[in-house]
């Protein structure tokens, strides 16, 4: 089948460094408040990837010009800049790489779950805004299918190897055994949650989170038993924490080198290690220049996955063979819009008729009750439809077997021109 009008112009982290990515981060609204869309449209937005997928009539390289020139605009990226990161790829090979994009298999953390999720925000976000259409959604929805499929079918996330669950076998390689440090969570969102579930796994005893909705570091901490501070308390809890596992979805760092030397300060003694997951990044760079610190970005979990992910490239065929699947079910669902306008067209024309012996019919008939006009009406839609069912079927089938004649012709047997 031939290449659909599909295009996914992206970053991620193997194109481009955490400084950049953090940059480039925004939403569909931010996108669209800088120009119309592109044909049909969705963004997705995390701290190791943002990718742009279009649908669209024109050309990929005029695609590409207009949603590099969004990107820059929303972000105050310059266009020279983004060019040296982006990656492009259009029809099936976008296609199948957002399937893997779904299933983990293109994460910096294979299989790692919290990517279906995000594809699926991405998809409610664009259907929200309104700027999906057909193509589009269908993919969507096949991206979802096979994430789902390849937790359900496969152990490609059975063992825990989240980048916080990374993030913290990095920190326990460099501070020891964390039931004998003080941690420190900062942010109570998704990632957040993630870390304080690990930290409760790994039997982590003093640990303590940080939010700036403290009712919800409460709800957090208690599921997690961990305890709950405001972000007020931040400089305090600092200057007590050994290790700070920052995850927050600030625009601006939340921990500045004057406010961790503050905190240094007051424990001249002690080391401290910071791992910032977020991005944009809640530590600001200069801070791993302090004496006394170790500071990890999420570039820095690169080289340190545990011996969960030589499990996890086991199941590696088993999923690409439930994204071949998906794929050609894709194709056929494609190949059967290619005849959506043929089938709309025959049955307007066929309810045009329908609707205009009715009227004729009604005038001959005169008077009548409303129980045989339901009558009527009932049996003249059931003979349309029951007249176009085999039609509608054989038109699909032909699409579905990449044979153009049976349309062209039905377009002449029928006068839809």
């Amino acid at each position: 089948m031939k290449n659909p009008p599909i295009l996914c112009l992206g970053v991620n982290h193997r194109t481009a460094p955490v400084e950049v990515r953090e940059r480039l981060a925004c939403d569909l609204p931010q996108l669209l408040s800088v120009g119309a869309p592109v044909g049909e449209m969705a963004l997705i937005s995390t701290c190791n990837r943002l990718e742009i997928y279009a649908c669209s009539s024109a050309s990929p390289a005029a695609v590409q010009d207009e949603l590099t020139a969004m990107l820059s605009a929303a972000t105050g990226v310059e266009r020279e800049e983004l060019s040296s990161h982006l990656y492009l790829r259009t029809g099936w090979d976008a296609v199948s790489h957002l399937l893997r994009v779904s299933t983990g298999l293109d994460s910096l953390v294979l299989g790692e779950p919290q990517i279906l999720g995000q594809v699926t925000d991405a998809f409610m976000q664009a259907t929200e805004a309104g700027v999906l259409g057909h193509c589009l959604t269908h993919l969507f929805r096949a991206a979802i299918r096979a994430g789902k499929r390849a937790r359900n079918e496969t152990a490609i996330s059975a063992n825990p190897a989240s980048i916080s669950s990374v993030a913290l076998t990095l920190a326990q390689q460099h501070a020891g055994d964390l039931r004998q440090q003080r941690v420190l969570v900062i942010g109570a969102g998704e990632m957040g949650r993630l870390a304080l579930k690990s930290l409760s796994h790994r039997g982590a005893g003093c640990v303590e989170v940080v939010n700036r909705t403290f009712a919800k570091a409460q709800s957090a901490a208690a599921n997690f038993g961990a305890c709950a501070f405001p972000l007020e308390s931040l400089a305090e809890r600092l200057a007590q924490a050994d290790v700070v596992i920052a995850a927050t979805g600030a625009p601006q760092p939340l921990l500045t080198a004057e406010l961790v030397a503050d905190a240094l300060s007051q424990r001249p003694e002690r080391p401290l290690l910071l791992v910032d997951l977020a991005v944009p990044r809640d530590i600001e760079p200069a801070v791993g220049e302090l004496p006394g610190v170790r500071l990890f970005d999420v570039d820095d979990l690169r080289g340190t996955l545990d011996d969960a992910l030589s499990a996890r490239e086991g199941e590696v065929p088993q999923v690409e063979a439930i994204i071949a699947e998906e794929v050609a079910s894709l194709q056929n669902s494609y190949r059967e819009m290619s005849v959506r306008p043929l089938i709309v067209d025959l049955r307007r024309k066929a309810e045009n008729i329908r609707q205009r012996e009715m009227e004729r019919t009604l005038r001959n008939l005169g008077d009548i009750d409303d129980a045989t006009l339901r009558h009527i009406q009932k049996l003249s839609q059931v003979l349309v439809n029951q007249l176009l069912h085999e039609p509608t079927l054989y038109l699909k089938e032909q699409a579905v077997n990449g044979e153009n004649a049976g349309v062209e012709l039905a377009r002449e047997m029928f006068g839809l021109g």
